[in-house]
């Protein structure tokens, strides 16, 4: 009895250390793949990039698949406003933006002191004419109410877009950088107020006119080829660009997003998506 015993405990004790290996071996595979999950996601170079919801942030969607299969992981992080996403770059918070044109991002930068860089044309957005209250400007009563971007290079393109309506004149070779105090001529009298680009469009309910860049008529579910009066013609300077941190225009994540964002999928992306009120700069 005593030996029959001894003979089921040696069995038990064979029995739990064939056990116990086991179980070592398994856990040391589920170990090893999950550290070879981690190295692989580590792998991946993380870029962040600072962008308006439409059209910038819909276009990066587009490549975002693209540079995931070259080892990028493609951080979208959507601003409304036009100044946090330069800070937000000159600090380090992101490593890209993709919001503005360049002589937006000239002016900026020389008021500001920030060494960023422009890296690719990417699109044109056409700024527009809108109104709610008129059908055509051959409408606009005198001491009519219009509303235009506040920022300095959008302001004067406003002015200017104006102008080449036939609404005003301004000085004579003011450029881009016009203000209201550059009217020279203002035959209807229009009243112009300067405001925060991305409040133009809600003044649509009381200003008879509003001048509004592209991306916030877009994201008022306004259609500039068909809901502004007047707009920028093709070949309208001010392409939107990316921009980096300067010194950056050569890292290999960078250089691997602008060959992305020029690629045939992205060009017929815009063309179909926008239909003429976004146009490929590349």
């Amino acid at each position: 009895m005593k030996k029959l015993l001894l003979t089921l405990l040696s069995i038990t004790a064979v029995a739990s250390l064939l056990a116990a290996c086991s179980q070592k071996s398994e856990t040391g595979s589920t170990q090893s793949a999950s550290a070879a999950s981690t190295a692989k996601v580590e792998g991946k170079t993380t870029i962040k990039i600072a962008a308006s919801p439409v059209p910038h942030a819909e276009i990066l969607a587009i490549v975002k698949p693209m540079l995931e299969k070259e080892g990028v992981d493609l951080q979208i992080v959507q601003m409304t406003d036009y100044v946090r996403p330069n800070l937000a770059l000159a600090e380090k918070d992101v490593d890209a933006n993709f919001i503005q044109h360049k002589p937006y991002l000239d002016n900026f930068k020389q008021t500001h002191n920030l060494k960023l860089s422009s890296i690719l044309n990417v699109h044109v957005e056409p700024m527009g004419i809108y109104s709610k209250k008129i059908k055509s400007l051959n409408e606009i009563s005198d001491g009519a109410s219009v509303t235009i971007p506040n920022d300095v290079t959008n302001g004067g393109r406003a002015l200017l877009l104006l102008q080449k309506a036939g609404l005003i004149k301004l000085k004579d070779n003011v450029g881009i950088t016009a203000t209201v105090n550059d009217i020279v001529h203002n035959p209807k009298n229009l009243k112009i107020t300067a405001l925060e680009a991305p409040q133009l469009p809600r003044t649509l309910d009381d200003a008879t006119l509003a001048v509004i860049n592209t991306n916030f008529a877009l994201e008022a579910k306004l259609v500039p080829t068909k809901d502004a009066l007047y707009i920028e013609q093709k070949d309208s300077p001010y392409a939107n660009i990316i921009v980096v941190r300067t010194g950056d225009e050569t890292r290999t994540e960078i250089l691997k997003l602008v060959k992305a964002l020029t690629s045939p999928e992205v060009k017929k992306f815009i063309i179909e998506k926008y239909q003429g009120a976004i146009i490929p700069a590349f």
